[in-house]
Parts: structure tokens; sequence; C-alpha cells
């Protein structure tokens, strides 16, 4: 049984998922509502071994007033050979991110790997298209990262001013990046109206979204019904419930 991670734990341990211990090693604030955390990593990635992929994300275990709280973190430049990696948190109000704040050198914290996974498109697209937000923002770079002989256009939703000081890997001669203050459904909005015509042809085209769970299954809908993309070119993810 996973001891302190409630059925979470005990339906991840039957569906073989396994645990591992990080170990932190410093932390530092990118902005005011950004901060990366640096870990060792307790045998993960020599464990992941070939099967470490782009996007890749661990379960992690917070305790909130005596009870298992489980978010999901994307890898930050991991470094098999190294053992380390780092988290990137876009801080809210949350125990994950209060656990971030007060994060110092031999904190340690329990990590579940069970469920992720990444197909690289085949055949590969012409331009990535991609759509996030700062909680996204790690995967995204990962993703630019694995594909660095691609164009890209990235259609970023902003909360804080601040947020134009994240660390997006972009290439200037490669990358289009592609504010979207948060509103409402502006963001929805703004890739419906300019997405279509970088689209080209959606047997071949790939579009990568990770945003908040309703405006990941607008979109998705809207890519596979009004613009026809096949199933496999799409990768969607709801990363986080508005309240």
């Amino acid at each position: 049984m996973a001891v302190g991670k409630g059925w979470e734990g005990v339906v991840l341990k039957l569906l073989r998922g396994k645990d591992f211990t990080f170990t932190v090693t410093g932390a530092e604030d990118v902005t005011e509502h950004y901060r990366r955390v640096y870990f060792t990593d307790g045998g993960l990635l020599a464990a992941a071994g070939e099967s470490l992929h782009p996007t890749m994300w661990v379960r992690v275990w917070f305790q909130n007033a005596g009870k298992p709280h489980q978010r999901a973190y994307t890898l930050v430049d991991p470094d098999p050979e190294a053992g380390t990696f780092c988290f990137e948190f876009a801080l809210h109000d949350g125990v994950a991110s209060d656990w971030a704040r007060d994060a110092k050198p031999g904190d340690t914290i329990e990590a579940t790997v069970q469920g992720t996974g990444f197909s690289a498109p085949a055949p590969s697209p012409e331009r990535l298209l991609v759509i996030g937000d700062p909680a996204s923002l790690p995967a995204i770079n990962s993703l630019l990262d694995a594909f660095p002989g691609l164009p890209a256009t990235i259609w970023f939703e902003t909360q804080h001013t601040s947020d134009t000081d994240l660390p997006v890997r972009l290439d200037a001669e490669r990358h289009d990046m592609r504010r979207v203050p948060r509103d409402g459904t502006a963001l929805a909005d703004r890739v419906r109206a300019e997405l279509p015509e970088l689209l080209g042809d959606p047997g071949s085209a790939y579009v990568w979204l990770a945003c908040d769970t309703a405006t990941t299954r607008t979109l998705t809908a809207y890519l596979r019904k009004d613009l026809g993309l096949p199933k496999q070119r799409v990768n969607g993810l709801g990363y986080w419930r508005a309240a």
C-alpha cells in the first residue's frame, strides 16, 4: 500500500506506478509569480532510461491538513548523468505553490511516475502550433527543444505583467510568440481567428495545447470537428481548472 497517498496512491500502485523521493538542492524566484526549484532525482532518471521524453511529467504529493494532495509537474532540464532536474511553479493560492515558496535545500517530496507519455507526430509537421500558459511553460519549452529545426507559432496566455519575463525558449528566426492577456474566452477566440490560416493540410498539421480544462476542451473540439484534424494530430491536456 502507498503510505500517506490515500486511495489515489493505492490505485497508482495497482497500476504499477513507481515511487521516488526527490531532494531539494536549491530554489530561485524567476518572477514574483513563478518559482524554480532544483532537485536530485532519487533514481528516477536512471529508471526512466530510454522512456525519458519531451513534456514528461510526474505526480507529486503534497500534504494538505494531513490529507494527500496530488499535482502533476513537468521535468525541466532532466540530466540523467547527474541525476538532477527542476520543477517550475506558476504560483497562486494552493498547497503546491505554498510548498514551493518555502522550499529549501534538504527538503524532500514524494512523487509517482505513472501515466505520462509522448508520441512524436509522424509525418513531421511543417510548423508546430502550440497553445498554453505559464502552467504549461515547462512542457512548451521541452517541446520546442525536442524539435529544434521546426518553426513554431505559440499562443501564450498571460495573467501578470511579469509574465513577459518568463523563460520561454524562443528562437527569433523560427518562433512566432503571440501573447494573449487572460480575459474570459480571449485565448480561444484568438486561436480560432488566427490558427486556420497557418494550418495547411489538416492531415499533416500538429497542434499541442495545454491550458485550463475548459479552454482545452473547447479548442480540442474546434480543431477536431471544425477544422478536421485527425485525433493523432491534436495533443490536448487540461492543466488546471478555473475557480
